[in-house]
């Protein structure tokens, strides 16, 4: 678990842009209640340390607000209220993870984890499928599950995740 102070902290922290091996992809992972969470690292703009938002009014329980970012209006979602998990107290260790979105046009969606862990490069063979829960239970948002350290990792699919139909 990394902690960041209220300053922006960019993706340089973890320095692995720059050491990808052919073929392989690469992953920011965070935490959810204690579970571990993935996006493709490449969608990440940026981690910032928790910070004040500004509420909307009539807006769903997961949508937290919007952030001013040099001059742009962000949305932040909570992942864990999103998720139907309970709600935690933010803590130091809480961070927003800006991410370009891909939907009708490009967007750029902050969401709201526990923590971030690490970058993960990933071999797509160690990749698994998300598993079929059938039609009651949609799991289109999880391009797939693999294995780090000791952890399963749920991989996300932002883009049909925060598409704009999904979050409100």
């Amino acid at each position: 678990m990394i902690e960041l102070s209220q300053s922006n902290e960019i993706l340089d922290m973890f320095d692995v842009m720059g050491s990808v091996e052919a073929g392989m992809l690469q992953y920011l992972t965070f935490e959810l209640n204690q579970e571990h969470y993935g996006v493709e690292i490449l969608s990440v703009q940026e981690i910032k340390g928790w910070d004040h938002v500004t509420p909307i009014p009539n807006t769903p329980e997961h949508v937290c607000g919007v952030l001013n970012l040099r001059g742009a209006i962000v949305p932040i979602v909570d992942l864990r209220l999103f998720f139907g998990m309970p709600f935690e107290p933010y803590t130091k260790t809480t961070v927003v993870v800006v991410l370009r979105v891909q939907d009708v046009t490009q967007r750029t969606v902050g969401i709201v984890v526990d923590a971030v862990s690490d970058a993960h490069n990933v071999h797509p063979d160690e990749i698994q499928p998300a598993p079929d829960f059938g039609e009651q239970l949609s799991t289109e948002f999880i391009s797939g599950i693999t294995r780090m350290d000791d952890n399963m990792v749920m991989l996300l699919d932002i883009d049909k995740l925060l598409s704009r139909e999904q979050i409100g």
